[in-house]
């Protein structure tokens, strides 16, 4: 691990996104948890990213930052979403470990001093596995397993089952993930490829205790989509095989009418079977197209070469 000094620094990075009535119930819970580890050589900071907020979320943050210099607040010019507010943060954080976590209370701040003494023990990651989903959704919770099974299944770097962004993880990880340059970013799947040394711990989830979940039904089905084709390129081998298994199934076909023709006469279709014939086609190559499109516009997003986010103001702590 790497050490400047006897008292290492910790780092909660907190993306948050129009969470005004959760900003004082986390800092409160948070800082009962942490407080006590002063006597074992840890010190925490905190790295709030404002992603865009339209309430009071900012000014909320500002008035903690005057009762605690340990708060520093990076405040983005506009929403770019938890995955770019996450990745601001980490550039922003020169911590000794870092420990991504929402600021709904979901992930309970009880499970900061395990993550840090399996950190203690010399492992590089440590995960927050949800040992149960039970607060979530039914449709949630069945979507979830499903994403992750496919996702695993098709792609090469696997991501750990029932594992969000709450973890540990070490300046070395912290390094490695700042190297990468993609801008369209599945931090998920970022956090599982760099590897290192991994620990995991159970916990389970909490209810919200503020405000309501920022991820609708179509946003969490754009992020799977986003999550496959960030670390697979199976759908497109899939369509390959479907496309050739068609031409294949088509070329049967002809030479069964040829037969039917020779050996009966000539045989005349109905339009249906014709009509049912193109449709379907069609549709599978619009799907294909489809398919293709995704991945053309991942392309597209990283030759712009944009920035992943843009930093209106940084209010710095001071520690």
């Amino acid at each position: 691990m790497h050490k400047k000094s006897a008292t290492a620094v910790v780092a909660l990075i907190v993306p948050v996104h129009n969470e005004e009535a959760a900003i004082v119930p986390f800092l409160s819970a948070v800082r009962e948890h942490t407080d006590g580890l002063k006597k074992s050589n840890v010190a925490f900071d905190f790295i709030f990213v404002n992603d865009g907020s339209s309430d009071a979320t900012l000014d909320r943050l500002i008035e903690a930052r005057q009762a605690d210099p340990r708060i520093q607040v990076i405040d983005l010019s506009r929403n770019f979403g938890k995955e770019a507010a996450l990745t601001a943060g980490l550039d922003c954080c020169d911590a000794d470990a870092a420990i991504p976590m929402d600021v709904d209370l979901q992930d309970p701040p009880s499970v900061i001093p395990l993550l840090i003494e399996k950190w203690r023990e010399g492992f590089e990651v440590v995960l927050a596995k949800r040992a149960s989903r039970a607060s979530d959704s039914l449709l949630k919770q069945h979507s979830a397993s499903m994403f992750y099974r496919i996702h695993n299944w098709i792609a090469q770097q696997k991501i750990p089952h029932d594992v969000g962004d709450f973890r540990l993880i070490d300046r070395q990880v912290i390094e490695a993930l700042r190297a990468l340059p993609e801008r369209r970013r599945f931090m998920k799947g970022l956090f599982a490829w760099v590897g290192f040394r991994t620990a995991t711990v159970e916990y389970i989830r909490d209810p919200r205790v503020a405000g309501r979940s920022k991820f609708s039904g179509w946003r969490l089905w754009n992020f799977a989509l986003e999550g496959i084709t960030s670390f697979s390129t199976a759908p497109l081998d899939i369509w390959t095989y479907v496309g050739a298994a068609i031409s294949a199934l088509s070329f049967l076909y002809g030479l069964v009418i040829i037969a039917k023709t020779l050996l009966f006469g000539i045989d005349v279709p109905g339009y249906a079977s014709l009509l049912v014939s193109v449709l379907f086609l069609g549709g599978i190559q619009l799907l294909g197209i489809g398919i293709i499109g995704q991945y053309l516009g991942r392309v597209y997003a990283e030759i712009k070469q944009r920035p992943i986010y843009i930093v209106r103001r940084k209010y710095e702590g001071t520690r």
